[in-house]
């Protein structure tokens, strides 16, 4: 019994460094509550809305208060460390605006937005967990609360088909992705003996120290990081675990799809980098912040093959979409192999380049499905032959969607050049020492990936501004509140295209993981 005193008392201190996710927590409960006792309240959609915003506040009152100092929490199974607090900083952002988008929209009904608003704040606790998880074991279950809960939200529209379909299919894949999830963590535990993500690396050297080159072990050492990663790729939609993307993206009520773009897909990354980083790389060098794999494992390489396969075929399946939503979500699977290089790198820069690539993302794919929102709910289509002529009827979101495309493509003086810029940077890095040729390669194949992508950016841009409607157009109902929004997102987006200083300092100073 007095084994389990100290046990009790870390997680009673710990619970000082959770208040954030303590908060998101009991407001998930009381937006349910306030959903029922609310129910005959006429303007139940903007209070509703404007609790919504309250928790988020509160979270990150706290979570503004909350140092930066590295430590761990709960016995090992979480870590509070600069590194978490950035990407759950993106994580309120995301859901703090999905609630501005949805409060204006007509995509939710009002006896049920109230549920969106619950099981979209219980989603967005699982991505903090997800960002700040050191155990094989929290990895899972905080992977599974943002699953389980997307999946009720990707069918949340019970009379629509594609929903049904898309939901289904987003089940089945999950489930298989966290079966061999498992499967590969239950290899590591069995070869190191621990679920510790901070002592699975010092557990692996001391293996490959030991002089065991017995093939046997290497094997079950690469089965078990390729499985695992494939349960991350599923999150992130990298291939062959991509399949689910288009058809929920398609289904799903616009502004979740939006939401699902970048916020699951951050958390995915932040857990990737965190495993990859503690679990199968050594100490990054202090004078080039390149580090190196453990257990004679290549899964660099392998992370790069994937970041080619999954850019061109993103990139090449996109060509051929005339839905706008479908479109995204292929380019949303490029993109995942774009922020794959700089896993790839394994440096101190290519952590960085994912960090200032996704806190922009965060911007221009958020601002583009909302040009698609206002669109659908203007004309009742998400095709792009319904984009014709868009730059007469609604200039606001014409101007704006187009910052976004070119952003999206990479090109300067836009935000999405400065996250491109760093991948390839962090790739570059690479290219004089071991392995070179093939990451000079990586870099060539995403050069060409960019040409293609703005083949079919420049298609939408061309309806938007060139292009005649085939038959008079539905007028465009104003929108105060998108368009503000839109202005916002597209005035950041030329802001920190040519002022990179801001993204830079923070994402340095939150390169910091918590190593033990």
């Amino acid at each position: 019994m007095t084994d389990l005193i100290p046990l009790v008392e870390e997680n009673l201190r710990s619970t000082a460094w959770f208040r954030p996710e303590a908060a998101l927590t009991v407001g998930a409960l009381v937006l349910f509550v306030l959903d029922i006792a609310w129910k005959k309240r006429a303007a139940r959609v903007a209070w509703l809305s404007a609790a919504s915003l309250v928790v988020f506040a509160a979270a990150a009152a706290l979570l503004a208060q909350q140092p930066a100092d590295a430590q761990a929490l709960f016995n090992g199974m979480l870590a509070n460390d600069a590194f978490a607090i950035f990407f759950k900083w993106l994580f309120l952002g995301a859901g703090a605006l999905t609630v501005l988008i949805t409060a204006q929209g007509k995509d939710f009904d009002a006896s049920r937005v109230g549920q969106f608003y619950g099981l979209l704040t219980a989603i967005v606790l699982g991505l903090f967990m997800m960002a700040s998880a050191t155990d094989l074991l929290m990895m899972y279950m905080s992977i599974e609360l943002v699953s389980i809960v997307s999946y009720v939200l990707a069918g949340f529209r019970r009379a629509d088909r594609k929903a049904a379909e898309g939901s289904l299919k987003y089940v089945i894949y999950g489930g298989v992705a966290s079966g061999v999830m498992l499967f590969g963590m239950s290899y590591l535990y069995g070869l190191t003996g621990t679920t510790s993500l901070l002592e699975l690396g010092p557990r692996i050297a001391a293996i490959q120290a030991s002089g065991l080159s017995l093939a046997a072990t290497r094997l079950a050492l690469v089965v078990g990081a390729v499985f695992v990663a494939a349960g991350l790729a599923y999150k992130i939609a990298a291939v062959p675990f991509h399949m689910w993307c288009p058809d929920v993206y398609e289904g799903a009520p616009t502004p979740f799809t939006a939401f699902l773009s970048v916020g699951p897909k951050a958390a995915g990354f932040a857990l990737a980098l965190r495993f990859f980083l503690s679990a199968f790389s050594g100490p990054a060098s202090p004078t080039t912040g390149l580090a190196e794999a453990l257990g004679g494992i290549p899964w660099p390489a392998v992370i790069g093959v994937i970041s080619a396969v999954t850019m061109t075929l993103g990139n090449l399946s996109a060509l051929q979409q005339t839905n706008l939503k479908r479109l995204l979500a292929y380019s949303s699977i490029a993109h995942a192999g774009y922020m794959l290089m700089g896993l790839s790198a394994v440096s101190a820069m290519g952590v960085q380049s994912v960090m200032i690539y996704m806190l922009v993302y965060l911007v221009m794919n958020l601002g583009a499905f909302l040009v698609v929102i206002w669109v659908a709910e203007s004309t009742g289509s998400e095709s792009i032959l319904d984009y014709r002529g868009l730059s007469k009827r609604a200039p606001v979101a014409a101007v704006a969607f187009a910052i976004f495309l070119f952003s999206l493509t990479g090109i300067p003086p836009f935000a999405g050049f400065a996250g491109k810029w760093y991948l390839f940077y962090a790739v570059f890095e690479r290219v004089p020492g071991p392995g070179g040729n093939w990451y000079a390669l990586l870099a060539i194949i995403a050069a060409l990936n960019t040409a293609v992508s703005l083949f079919y950016y420049l298609r939408i841009v061309r309806a938007m501004f060139i292009d005649v409607p085939f038959a008079e157009p539905k007028p465009m109902a104003a929108k105060p509140g998108y368009q503000l929004m839109l202005g916002a997102f597209s005035v950041l987006i030329l802001i920190f295209g040519v002022w990179w200083s801001p993204m830079i300092e923070w994402t340095r100073a939150s390169l910091t993981l918590f190593r033990g």
